[in-house]
């Protein structure tokens, strides 16, 4: 019986504790430094991983670096030199933050809810803070991600290609929590 009830104990303590962080390996990142004169510098990843914590508000997305796919062949070779992102010697890229209005969020509710996220940034090898805004949708037990914020390629060590890309290129992340 006491082996029974233990087991039971845990059981119930590790579906809690599992229910309280939600990870993905279906993640998406895209990656937008078209301007007006090149089209061509977008790109998406959809191989990435994500986790959340509901109950400490930890926020955490890596993606590999050849994982973003161009629609043009130049233009992903260009993406993954060392003059970009060098992912031969940065393989990821990487966030690791927290959502710091976690008491809006009503994970037992379905609903909409906007949500401020800080954090850490580090594209090649180089970490930078990033604040910004996010959006959770929460419906029975999933949970839909989503934000999108800029970084500035100067920041990261990245040559914009003579102005034939965004300096500040938009970033989109995405994900579903089941």
């Amino acid at each position: 019986m006491k082996k029974t009830t233990l087991f039971l104990a845990l059981t119930l303590s590790a579906g809690l504790l599992f229910a309280q962080k939600k990870t993905t390996t279906a993640a998406t990142v895209k990656f937008d430094a078209a301007t007006p004169s090149d089209a061509l510098p977008v790109a998406e990843n959809k191989t990435v991983i994500a986790a959340l914590d509901t109950k400490t508000g930890t926020v955490a997305f890596e993606a590999q670096v050849k994982g973003f796919t161009f629609g043009n062949a130049m233009m992903q070779d260009h993406f993954n030199s060392p003059k970009w992102f060098d992912s031969e010697k940065n393989p990821t890229a990487s966030f690791n933050g927290k959502i710091t209005n976690l008491d809006k969020v009503k994970f037992d509710k379905d609903g909409t809810y906007a949500v401020a996220i800080e954090g850490e940034l580090t594209l090649k090898g180089i970490s930078k803070p990033l604040n910004g805004k996010a959006t959770l949708v929460v419906k029975g037990s999933a949970i839909h991600a989503a934000s999108d914020f800029t970084i500035k390629l100067a920041d990261y060590d990245v040559s914009n290609a003579g102005g034939k890309v965004a300096d500040e290129p938009k970033i989109t992340v995405s994900a579903d929590f089941k």
